[in-house]
């Protein structure tokens, strides 16, 4: 979104005021007690926050409306078992958006093949680029129309994204072949037929270390060197409890400019990637990781302290960045809508066992690219992430694909929660 830098100061006022309402909320649900919570309590403890705190009033009255909802939904999903318990949003951590469940207030309207124009409440006009087709005009009908609009900022600015309601036929079954993916850190997605999907770039720096910049240029590497060490000499300067200097915060500002910029890079070929797989197989295998706890220290403790705490958090930085949890959740949501299935398997013992002799040899396993099967009677050889996604998708036909209680998810509740259902 283009915005003056009036509309940017209306729009983070916005976004503040709905943090605010959120954090209010919560403090109010966790205060009262179990017996009395209820939708409406909360919805009047809202419009009197309304009328009593001024500053609430530059937020719109369905803005507000969408962040109780929004709340409430939260609530219920952790019952359920999708989601942590809604916490509290600090003014740093927290994510600036604000939320128009109304489509008729958008009045959208394209100016250019590129560009086009969106009225946001309170705001005004606001220009937008325009990315893909939208149903305006006379291409909206009462089956395929925009329901709303989320305003969310990051690093570059605010961007717009239109909720759209449309009816989808079914999707015909997918007819392509099986293919069994193993993820990794130096190589991203290990396919069983060898049409491996990497970065395009290397994952690792000349002297073997991991490189957590790796989705930027040599020169936007160097630039990012240079800000980083500004920052630290304009802090150095400023002393305890000190308000931030404009100088020290345009150059964290900066800094954010280019990590949001690797991001989207990153996001950008996990969108492609996963498409390419949805259309191209019907039925994608892969492992059941516990990624939060792969991801955990092993600094240990006083009486017991880790050992490789370095390389260990090392690794796990690269699996953060390689973020296989969202990969498996495109492919989901990709292969369903191409008519395909995604199936989970097990993951012990994939990456040592032999996907040729089906035997776990000690020693074959001879460093993280090299495979070499110890068994005497077959000696096969080839990439260890290869080696992994065979197996991954040998373990399917086989039939240990982990199957849903019930044909849905299996959840964990905490003690003493009832389900939604018996609520």
């Amino acid at each position: 979104m283009v915005l003056t830098p009036a509309q940017a100061r209306l729009m983070d006022d916005q976004a503040h005021a709905a943090r605010a309402m959120w954090n209010q909320l919560h403090d109010l649900w966790t205060m009262t007690p179990k017996c009395q919570r209820s939708l409406s309590r909360l919805d009047q403890t809202l419009r009197q926050a309304r009328k009593e705190i001024d500053w609430y009033a530059v937020l719109p009255a369905q803005a507000a409306q969408a962040v109780l909802k929004t709340y409430v939904q939260a609530w219920k999903n952790c019952w359920d078992g999708r989601a942590e318990e809604p916490t509290f949003k600090a003014r740093i951590r927290s994510a600036m958006s604000v939320d128009i469940p109304q489509g008729r207030d958008l009045q959208i309207k394209r100016v250019h093949r590129r560009w086009g124009m969106v009225s946001i409440p309170k705001i005004g006009r606001v220009r937008f680029r325009w990315t893909r087709d939208l149903p305006v005009g006379k291409a909206a009908n009462k089956e395929n129309r925009i329901t709303g609009a989320r305003l969310v900022k990051d690093a570059l600015g605010w961007h717009i994204a239109f909720r759209i309601q449309t009816l989808q036929p079914p999707p015909a079954p997918h007819t392509g072949p099986e293919v069994g993916i193993d993820a990794g850190v130096n190589l991203p997605l290990a396919l069983s037929d060898g049409n491996h999907q990497d970065h395009g770039r290397p994952a690792r720096l000349p002297d073997g270390s991991a490189d957590r910049d790796k989705w930027l240029t040599p020169d936007e590497k160097a630039k990012l060197l240079r800000l980083e060490q500004r920052a630290a000499h304009r802090k150095s300067f400023r002393k305890p409890k000190e308000r931030t200097s404009n100088r020290l915060r345009n150059t964290y500002d900066q800094i954010k400019q280019l990590r949001a910029r690797a991001t989207r890079r990153a996001l950008d070929w996990q969108h492609k990637t996963t498409t390419a797989i949805a259309c191209t197989y019907g039925t994608v295998v892969v492992e059941r990781l516990t990624i939060t706890n792969m991801v955990k220290s092993a600094r240990g403790t006083v009486e017991n302290p880790g050992k490789h705490v370095a390389q260990k958090s090392g690794l796990n930085r690269s699996i953060s960045q390689e973020a296989w949890g969202r990969t498996v959740t495109m492919l989901t949501y990709k292969t369903a809508r191409q008519g395909g299935t995604l199936h989970k398997v097990p993951a012990p013992h994939t990456s040592r066992r032999c996907s040729a002799c089906g035997f776990i040899t000690p020693g074959s396993r001879e460093d993280q690219a090299t495979f070499v099967c110890k068994n005497s009677d077959c000696g096969w050889e080839g990439n260890a992430d290869h080696n992994a996604a065979r197996n991954v998708l040998h373990l399917y036909r086989m039939r240990h694909a982990l199957i849903p209680a019930a044909g849905r998810a299996v959840v964990r509740r905490t003690r003493g929660v009832k389900p939604a259902t018996a609520r």
